[in-house]
């Protein structure tokens, strides 16, 4: 069988080593050091000034909403809008926030929402931030949304969960909105067991992050700003400020061992990144010699770094075919990220209003993927070729 991912971590065993070598000689697991010497290795993987680390990407993009609420750069009812073709929980703390969420289609051969898309939906109604996501190591025309996204006044934020490493002429993915959310979930580009992250050039929006992951108070602040706060609300000792809390917040705080972990897997992501769209220019010749299948327009991206191979056939008709020879195989298969999120169970009790989106629909009706990662060998791909044959 070739599973969505073989392995927990790259590098299994000697991380796992590692980390059993860590947890014997540390004395100290809560959320510390290491989770800020991971904060500032990451930023400068990225290419960004600010990384704050949580327990799960998840947890980041809720910890983004709220803290842009308690700024007063979004608030009850603001029209958020998010791409069609993405994760539950990119949509689910727009809801859970009071906040009016707005789908923007995507285009199929690209999997992602287009500058072209987002014009299409601001004719229909006026956004005061977008919660794109990179899908699937892809991305859409960052630059061409950016630069709407600014004439309009429209807030950008990227889910980047599953296009860390991917590269357009105008930068990394992750780099384009004001902030940006990260997974290191088991199955993604490099592995925390749980984790994720918030990556920002902002530093007042870096501040709020930090308060709103961890309970609303002042620890994770540096002295100036929390001279500043403590000045505003008349604290009077280091005694009261332990326990005051300044704004609405979480308690979605990592570990030590998150932190460990995601050192030493951040040694491997370069080449992980590299092997992965190696891997995918490999399958990719099949779908070129493929009538019934779709090959993604990448035209616009210097480095895919590739999350899983997608497979999206000409026709609903067509998919089942093709699940059966993937699934035949022992290959394990999903749907596209969760097609269009106007028909997940949770989206229909809270949302009452629909917008057309015919390319969610087509990838949610003809498309499914299958996993790509280093541990890819030989037979493995040789097996994955025969099942985006025709026959």
């Amino acid at each position: 069988m070739i599973p969505l991912m073989k392995n927990c971590f790259l590098n299994e065993h000697e991380t796992k080593k590692a980390l059993a070598d860590f947890l014997l000689r540390t004395g100290h697991l809560s959320m510390g050091e290491k989770c800020l010497e991971f904060e500032r290795e990451f930023a400068k993987v990225q290419g960004r000034k600010h990384c704050v680390l949580f327990n799960s990407g998840a947890s980041a993009n809720l910890a983004l909403l709220q803290a842009l609420k308690n700024m007063g750069r979004l608030k009850d009812g603001s029209t958020v809008g998010f791409s069609a073709l993405t994760w539950s929980t990119n949509v689910m703390p727009i809801i859970q926030l009071g906040m009016k969420p707005v789908p923007v289609d995507c285009r199929p051969d690209t999997l992602n929402s287009m500058a072209a898309n987002l014009a299409d939906t601001l004719k229909k109604v006026k956004l005061d931030a977008f919660f794109i996501t990179n899908a699937l190591g892809f991305a859409g025309d960052l630059g061409e949304i950016r630069a709407l996204c600014g004439k309009k006044g429209i807030i950008l934020l990227e889910d980047n969960c599953e296009s860390l490493g991917t590269v357009l002429p105008g930068g990394k993915t992750g780099n384009f909105g004001i902030a940006s959310t990260f997974s290191f979930f088991v199955a993604h580009h490099m592995s925390t067991i749980e984790g994720g992250a918030c990556c920002t050039d902002d530093h007042d929006l870096e501040e709020m992050l930090r308060m709103t992951r961890a309970n609303g108070w002042d620890r994770n602040l540096g002295v100036s700003s929390q001279r500043k706060l403590r000045d505003k609300y008349a604290i009077k000792s280091e005694f009261e400020a332990k326990y005051t809390f300044y704004d609405l917040a979480f308690n979605l705080r990592p570990t030590e061992i998150t932190g460990f972990i995601g050192l030493t897997q951040l040694n491997y992501l370069a080449e992980n990144c590299a092997v992965r769209q190696k891997n995918y220019l490999k399958l990719e010749k099949e779908v070129k010699n493929n009538p019934d299948l779709i090959a993604l327009n990448r035209g616009h991206i210097s480095f895919l770094s590739s999350f899983a191979f997608p497979v999206i056939c000409k026709t609903k008709e067509l998919r089942p075919k093709y699940m059966e020879q993937f699934s035949g195989d022992g290959v394990e298969i999903r749907p596209v990220i969760a097609g269009n999120m106007q028909h997940q169970p949770f989206y229909a009790k809270y949302v009452k209003e629909t917008y057309p989106l015919p390319g969610a629909d087509f990838l949610h009706e003809c498309g499914f993927y299958c996993g790509n990662y280093p541990e890819l060998n030989a037979a493995d791909l040789d097996m994955l070729k025969s099942c985006l044959r025709r026959y």
